[in-house]
């Protein structure tokens, strides 16, 4: 019988091979000859920009973080689908998680993966700060959290059917100048519990935030001490009831 691999410390094997490698949108219109005949990318990449293919990439936050996110979970299907018994599902754009994994290779039951994208601060000298431009967010407190045993629209499963959580954190700098916009991508695996602050990341949403401080990030230093803490914590937080929840109660209820 074949061991099962350890999903947190393979998941930083993977992460630790990643690249982001995009250098723009491509815009299918241009201006050049063809056919174009490039030497390696990074020459191809100069003649595709050159001929007007090239358009830079969004610098809003949550516009680039979604393009990363979507690579990740990508590049890490890529890497499951070599895997024996071993299987991966995307999740939806705004459902909970962003990849689900599941099969004998890892032990057995469903992983929950979530994909977190932060920018780097910047001190006013221009150089990168060592902490989040804001605070990561780590779960909806009031929804399929708060309810773990109910499952929500977007989700493949309730909350506590899950034999694990984990969090791929995208932690990069913003490069003005460049097309692609990305620059020096750190990938960073942690359980979200181990990174939680006690704080929420948005002052008008019902979101768990995540400490801001990279190096704690690394580490795993958060506010809490164990899981139970967190969870303790968190589920007793005054959240807004959500009018998702009053409705799942409401069927269940008439059931």
């Amino acid at each position: 019988m074949t061991e099962s691999l350890d999903l947190e410390n393979w998941l930083r094997a993977q992460c630790s091979e990643y690249t982001f490698g995009l250098g723009g949108a491509y815009r299918i219109e241009g201006d050049h000859a063809w056919p174009l005949t490039a030497k390696d990318e990074v020459d191809l990449l100069k003649q595709l920009a050159a001929g007007g293919h090239i358009l830079p990439l969004p610098k809003e936050p949550a516009a680039l973080a979604n393009v990363l996110e979507v690579g990740i979970v990508g590049f890490l299907i890529d890497r499951i689908s070599s895997l024996t018994s071993a299987f991966a599902e995307r999740g939806t754009e705004r459902g909970y998680p962003d990849l689900e994994i599941s099969g004998d290779a890892f032990g057995g039951g469903y992983h929950a993966i979530d994909i977190k994208v932060a920018r780097r601060a910047v001190r006013k000298s221009g150089t990168p700060a060592n902490k989040t431009q804001s605070a990561i967010t780590l779960y909806t407190g009031n929804t399929y959290f708060k309810h773990p045993d109910l499952q929500f629209p977007g989700t493949f499963r309730p909350f506590a059917d899950y034999t694990s959580h984990l969090d791929v954190l995208g932690i990069y700098t913003l490069d003005d100048k460049a097309s692609g916009r990305v620059r020096d991508l750190e990938l960073i695996v942690q359980q979200p519990w181990k990174i939680a602050s006690e704080q929420r990341s948005s002052t008008t949403r019902e979101y768990i935030g995540a400490v801001k401080d990279i190096d704690a990030l690394r580490d795993g230093r958060g506010a809490f001490a164990t899981p139970e803490e967190f969870y303790t914590y968190w589920r007793k937080y005054k959240f807004k009831t959500a009018p998702v929840v009053v409705q799942l109660l409401d069927k269940m209820r008439r059931q």
